[in-house]
C-alpha cells in the first residue's frame, strides 16, 4: 500500500504489516532525500506503571481430602448405593453388609447383660444382711468380706456384659458403610455378593474432595529470603496471604486464585528447597488430583517500572535484552534493558525506559541502531495484535487491525 493513501485514509482500513514493507517513496511535504532510507515504524509511548511482583513455580493438584472407604466388619455385601463419579454427603450409605450375624451377637449380649443384672441384687443384699449382723456375731467379718467380694464381682460381670452389648452394636451399625467425608466417589470393587473381611487392604472405593484443591510447591529457600518484607514481623498485623493464580497444562488461564495456606517448617538437606501448598477453589472440577500446572505467586508490588511488550525485545549475544526506541530526530536508537520478569506478554523492565519513551513495536525486521524512520503510534492488545488510528476518520470507530507481523495475515481482534 502505498504511503500516500496511507496518509490521506478517512476511513478504517487494515493496513499492511509494519514490519513486512520498507518504504522508499518520498514523503509529502518532506525533502526526497531524506525521506528515501525513511522506514515505516509502528511506536508506542511507555508510560511507568505498578505491577505485582511475582515468582513462577511448577505444582501438582492434590485432593483437598481424600478417604479409602474400607469394612470395619465382615460378611457379605448385600447392596451397593456407591455409583463411580458420583458426589457424595458425610453420612451416605455406600455399601450393606449382612446383618443377620451381627443382630445374632447383639440379641446374645443382651441377654448377658439381663443375666449379670441379676446377680447384682442378690449379692448386695448379702452384704446388706451381713452388715447388720456383724455387731451381733451372727457372722463372721471372713463372711462379710466374702460377700462384698461376691457383689463386685457381680457388678464388674455386669459392666463387662454392656460392654461387650455395646461392641456387638458397633458392629451391628458398621454393617452399613457409610461416606466419611463429603466429595466424589472414584472406583468401585465391590459388587453385590461379595465377601468382605473388616480391615482388608483393598478399598472398596475412594473419596476425594476436590473442590477446593491444594497445589504443592516447592520454591528456593534462597529464594524465599531475598522476597522476605524487610522489617521484623509484625505478629499483631501479618501480612496477608500471598495470592496464586494458575495456568494449566493447555496454556490457559484459570479462572479462580487463591493463596498459600501452609509451609513446611523445614528446608530439605538435599535440594534445599521448601514445600508450599496453595488452596485454590474448583467449583466446576477443572482441577484433578495430580494435573500438573504452573503457579503465578504475587509476593508483592513494583511501583515505576514498565511493561515492554516481547515482540519488541530482542537479545544480544551476551543475553542482555534489548529494545529500539524513536529519537526525536525520527532515528532508531537500539538500549539495553533491565528486565526482572515477565508478565503475561510484555517484560517487566526496570532500567532503560523512560516515561514518554517512543518504543518501536512494528517494522523491526527493517531498522538498525541509527535508522531513519517515518514513525507512526499504534496500540498493542494483551495478546500482540498492533492496531493503529487513520486519518481524521468522524467515525466512532477509527481503530484498524494490522497485520500480524508474525505470521503475514491479517489480525482478528
Amino acid at each position: 500500500m502505498k504511503h500516500a493513501l496511507l496518509l490521506g485514509a478517512a476511513f478504517c482500513v487494515p493496513i499492511i504489516s509494519l514490519s513486512s514493507v520498507a518504504f522508499a517513496q518520498p514523503m509529502m511535504g518532506g525533502a526526497a532525500g531524506m525521506s528515501a532510507a525513511a522506514t515505516e515504524v509502528g511506536y508506542i509511548v511507555m508510560e511507568p506503571q505498578t505491577v505485582p511482583l511475582t515468582t513462577t513455580l511448577p505444582g501438582r493438584v492434590v485432593a483437598y481430602q481424600t478417604a479409602e472407604v474400607r469394612p470395619q466388619v465382615g460378611g457379605i455385601i448385600t447392596s451397593v448405593n456407591a455409583k463411580e463419579g458420583a458426589p457424595v454427603e458425610a453420612g451416605d450409605v455406600l455399601f450393606t453388609i449382612d446383618e443377620a450375624s451381627l443382630k445374632a451377637n447383639v440379641a446374645s449380649a443382651e441377654a448377658s447383660v439381663a443375666s449379670a443384672e441379676a446377680q447384682v441384687p442378690s449379692a448386695q443384699g448379702t452384704v446388706t444382711r451381713y452388715e447388720s449382723l456383724i455387731d451381733t456375731g451372727g457372722v463372721s467379718a471372713a463372711d462379710l468380706d466374702t460377700a462384698k467380694v461376691a457383689l463386685a464381682q457381680a457388678e464388674a460381670a455386669l459392666a463387662l456384659a454392656k460392654a461387650q452389648l455395646q461392641t456387638a452394636q458397633i458392629s451391628l451399625s458398621q454393617a452399613s458403610i457409610t461416606a466419611p467425608i463429603s466429595g466424589r466417589l472414584g472406583s468401585v470393587s465391590a459388587e453385590i455378593g461379595s465377601l468382605v473381611t473388616a480391615g482388608q487392604s483393598d478399598a472398596l472405593t475412594t473419596i476425594r474432595r476436590t473442590d477446593p484443591v491444594y497445589v504443592t510447591l516447592v520454591e528456593s529457600y534462597a529464594n524465599i529470603l531475598a522476597n522476605r518484607p524487610a522489617g521484623d514481623p509484625d505478629p499483631d498485623n501479618p501480612p496477608p496471604s500471598p495470592k496464586v493464580s494458575l495456568t494449566l497444562d493447555d496454556g490457559t488461564v484459570f479462572d479462580q486464585t487463591g493463596t498459600i495456606s501452609s509451609a513446611d517448617m523445614v528446608v530439605s538437606e538435599t535440594t534445599g528447597t521448601v514445600t508450599l501448598r496453595a488452596t485454590i477453589p474448583n467449583p466446576r472440577m477443572t482441577l484433578l488430583p495430580g494435573m500438573f500446572v504452573r503457579a503465578y505467586i504475587e509476593i508483592g508490588q513494583q511501583e515505576g517500572v514498565f511493561l515492554v511488550p516481547q515482540r519488541a525485545v530482542t537479545f544480544s549475544s551476551t543475553g542482555d535484552p534489548t529494545a529500539f526506541f524513536v529519537t526525536e530526530d525520527n532515528k532508531v536508537e537500539k538500549r539495553v534493558l533491565t528486565a526482572t520478569q515477565d508478565m503475561n506478554n510484555a517484560w517487566v523492565v526496570t532500567a532503560g525506559v523512560t516515561a514518554g519513551d517512543k518504543l518501536v513495536v512494528d517494522g523491526l525486521q527493517n531498522i538498525s541502531n541509527g535508522s531513519s524512520v517515518s514513525p507512526l503510534e499504534v496500540t498493542i492488545s494483551d495478546n500482540g495484535v498492533i492496531y493503529q488510528t487513520l486519518g481524521t476518520a468522524t467515525s466512532t470507530d477509527a481503530t484498524a487491525p494490522a497485520t500480524d507481523a508474525t505470521s503475514g495475515t491479517e489480525a482478528k481482534p
